[in-house]
């Protein structure tokens, strides 16, 4: 499978709020990032939870992908974030790092 294609499966994982298969394709060390910037969930254990809280906040949340691309190592989604029917969505870059076939680290420009 592709690094573009796990991607965009962590993204199908993410809007069925399925917070255990979305970590199921990270290695144990993963984490969630803004970019170059501070650790915002560190990680499978603390992915998850942080994402099992964020769902419970926002339990309409969902995220389109616009566009995706691949290079290497490294995947790239063009994302519009939904929190919930009567807030703003908000766009965001999610690049996602690889070893072999599982994420270590998604860093998010917003």
């Amino acid at each position: 499978m592709s690094k573009l294609a796990i991607a965009e499966q962590m993204i199908a994982h993410y809007n069925a709020q399925d917070a255990d298969a979305y970590v199921a394709l990270m290695t144990e060390d993963a984490c969630e990032a803004g970019y170059r910037g501070a650790v915002l969930r560190e990680g499978r254990e603390g992915t998850c939870a942080g994402l099992a809280k964020m769902f419970a906040e926002f339990p309409e949340n969902r995220a389109e992908i616009i566009t995706g691309y691949e290079l290497g190592e490294f995947a790239v989604l063009h994302e519009k974030v939904y929190r919930s029917s009567t807030a703003e969505p908000f766009e965001v870059m999610s690049i996602y790092s690889f070893e072999g076939d599982k994420c270590s680290r998604v860093e998010f420009v917003r």
